[in-house]
């Protein structure tokens, strides 16, 4: 584990699989702690957390529909209260509505009052 990120709190939406997935493993080896957002597959949330914690990281899996601006704002409550801030926010997850894999929205949050 490298530690430029020792003491950083990261969120990567989508990070059970894919992308998202390679960007916490990566996040964590660099020694941050990694919440794993999800929204449907929690087995391979968990594996992912698995993974980083298998190698000395620290990981938390948090399910949430980003979507729903209701839920990411429980979320990030949430994290706040557990970790105290959030230092690095990955928007990795996709919104899809139909076949067409076009996105169908953005979270839009304001986390000002959070740092």
């Amino acid at each position: 584990m490298l530690d430029r990120l020792t003491g950083k709190v990261a969120v990567v939406t989508g990070a059970s699989r894919g992308i998202g997935r390679a960007i916490a493993l990566r996040l964590a080896q660099e020694g941050a702690a990694v919440v794993i957002n999800y929204n449907g597959s929690k087995e391979r949330a968990q594996e992912v957390k698995t993974e980083i914690e298998s190698a000395g990281g620290t990981a938390q899996i948090m399910q949430c529909d980003v979507a729903d601006a209701a839920s990411c704002d429980e979320m990030f409550q949430t994290i706040i209260k557990e970790f105290g801030r959030i230092d690095i926010l990955v928007n990795n997850a996709g919104i899809t509505r139909d076949n067409l894999n076009v996105p169908a929205g953005i979270c839009n949050l304001d986390l000002s009052d959070s740092f």
